[in-house]
């Protein structure tokens, strides 16, 4: 039992003197999501009407950053979040269910290659399942929610009103859960859903977003159609591909030529979209969906016109809407004055100020990638900001990534753009293309994680590029597919992008651990005692 007390009429659950463990926060979550007349749970100081330094509407990823900086900075947040947990959608919903599935999709990529080889078992489809994966991760969401609520709370020591839809008043009042709070400031953080196009038949049951795949899927799909070309159309299409759920993509662009993706290397391109078909997966590109057919309330089909003009159908028992997203307004462009864009996020400048006054936005709310880094960094410059610091933040370069039954990491410039900036642009690159030679045959690169690729299907090894501007030495872009090296980008964005840059030179010169997944130390190794550089 928890104390309670009611204010206005309504009934909440005050746990500013308890220190819940994370098996109770656990339980107290799960209670709360399961039970819509739930009360709100209030983390508050007993002090009587005070003024914060900034109310965050939201505590995902970067109202939760954003306050935690705040508070030890010296001020005075608060935290109003709808669900009863704080972190937002990526552990509950987005981010975390992905990077479960495309591990998943990793390994049974690899038991089917090797399957009934070397000392792996004949494959059996019928216990690869996606219903069974969507399982695992509701069993296991919950200790993510508990442990954030437990760290804000006892570590962090930031205050906050959880299981509580926060009404904004104006700039600076805020009621939620029964009672107003007043701040100096207003940081909108209230993130992002699924958004749809209006195409015929999407009512059907069996079509599905990442949201509602993790919430409502109770049966278990064989073939899918994807409606999208996004990071998520190709993430979750490559893991129900790999589970024996015959896949189909229609995209009306390229994949990995969407907007919402920058400095995709042609090359790299090709050997992720060829290694998605290698796999048997059917890719319609420049395709447009029509509508989606149904019997008995039931998706059975999608019918879709190609880029020959043609319109065919697509038989299915699922149908996945990888369309992309939009932010959760709720109104408040229309109660605060904020400028919203025509991709309805809202407008901000480098220090995530709006054109109102005390206002902020951050996170999904804003243009920009929808990844964690740039919401947790929005929050924490809203706050800096806030607390008197002329602090600007610049996201348009940043590392990025994405999975398909590989990790695939970029950063920088492509080659084509590089050799529209630079006169002399060097190419180091593994496997090489070198006509006559016979690169599939070629067992490189190789690392932890392609070694048995590399000596039983060498074709299947990976690639990574180096784009190098000859001139000043200098690495102005890295490319990668395969395992292990995806950590190794976020260092390799801070220092090709210091002023000083990175060179070859430097680059060569630092001590690899052997065999590494990225083999860009011992190539530029191999090439940096030439006064002119050349290809490798």
């Amino acid at each position: 039992p928890r104390p309670r007390s009611s204010r206005e009429g309504l009934t909440t659950m005050d746990i500013r003197d308890e220190h819940p463990n994370l098996a109770e926060w656990n339980h107290l979550i799960e209670a709360s999501l399961s039970d819509p007349d739930s009360e709100p749970i209030l983390n508050l100081e007993r002090d009587e009407d005070p003024e914060y330094d900034a109310v965050f509407v939201g505590g995902g990823a970067g109202g939760r950053f954003g306050a935690a900086y705040m508070k030890a900075m010296g001020g005075r947040p608060l935290i109003i979040d709808a669900w009863p947990f704080l972190g937002g959608s990526c552990p509950h919903q987005a981010c975390v269910p992905h990077h479960l599935f495309s591990e998943a999709a990793e390994e049974l990529d690899r038991m089917r290659w090797f399957s009934d080889e070397l000392f792996f078992p004949k494959f059996d489809a019928s216990r690869a399942s996606i219903l069974g994966l969507v399982k695992l991760f509701l069993a296991g969401r919950g200790s993510a929610h508990a442990f954030m609520n437990w760290q804000t709370k006892e570590q962090l020591e930031v205050e906050y009103v959880l299981n509580a839809r926060a009404t904004i008043v104006d700039k600076n009042t805020v009621t939620a859960a029964g009672r107003t709070f007043r701040a100096k400031n207003l940081v909108l953080g209230m993130g992002a859903r699924p958004v749809w196009p209006d195409i015929p038949g999407l009512d059907l049951a069996g079509v599905y977003d990442f949201v509602s795949l993790v919430e409502e899927l109770d049966y278990e799909p064989t073939r899918c159609v994807i409606i999208g070309g996004s990071k998520v159309a190709m993430e979750y299409g490559s893991f129900f591909h790999a589970t024996g759920c015959d896949t189909t993509i229609v995209s009306r662009s390229q994949l990995m030529r969407t907007k919402s993706l920058h400095h995709v290397d042609e090359d790299l391109r090709q050997y992720v979209v060829g290694g998605m078909r290698l796999r048997g997966m059917e890719i319609l590109e420049g395709a447009h969906p029509v509508r989606v057919n149904g019997t008995d309330g039931r998706a059975t089909s999608v019918t879709v016109r190609l880029a020959d003009g043609t319109e065919t159908d697509l038989p299915c028992d699922m149908v996945y809407m990888g369309t992309g997203e939009r932010p959760s307004l709720n109104g408040a462009d229309e109660i605060l004055g904020v400028e919203v864009s025509d991709t309805g996020r809202i407008v901000v400048n480098k220090r995530m100020q709006t054109g109102v006054p005390g206002v902020y936005a951050i996170g999904d709310m804003i243009d920009g990638p929808m990844e964690m880094f740039k919401a947790r960094k929005s929050g924490v410059t809203a706050a800096r900001n806030i607390m008197g610091e002329d602090l600007e933040f610049d996201f348009s370069e940043y590392p990025d990534f994405l999975h398909t039954t590989y990790e695939v990491t970029w950063v920088g410039l492509t080659e084509a753009e590089a050799r529209e900036k630079f006169e002399d642009v060097v190419i180091i690159q593994m496997p090489p293309t070198v006509k006559g030679l016979d690169t599939p045959n070629l067992p490189l690169p190789c690392a932890e994680g392609t070694m048995l690729y590399a000596f039983s299907k060498p074709e299947l090894s990976g690639f990574q590029k180096l784009v190098v501007d000859g001139a000043s030495r200098k690495v102005v872009g890295a490319h990668h597919v395969g395992y292990g090296a995806k950590d190794a980008f976020q260092y390799l964005d801070h220092l090709i992008h210091r002023p000083e840059g990175l060179t070859v030179d430097a680059l060569g010169w630092m001590n690899e651990l052997f065999l590494n997944p990225e083999h860009f130390v011992q190539l530029s190794r191999l090439r940096a005692g030439s006064a002119e550089l050349r290809n490798l």
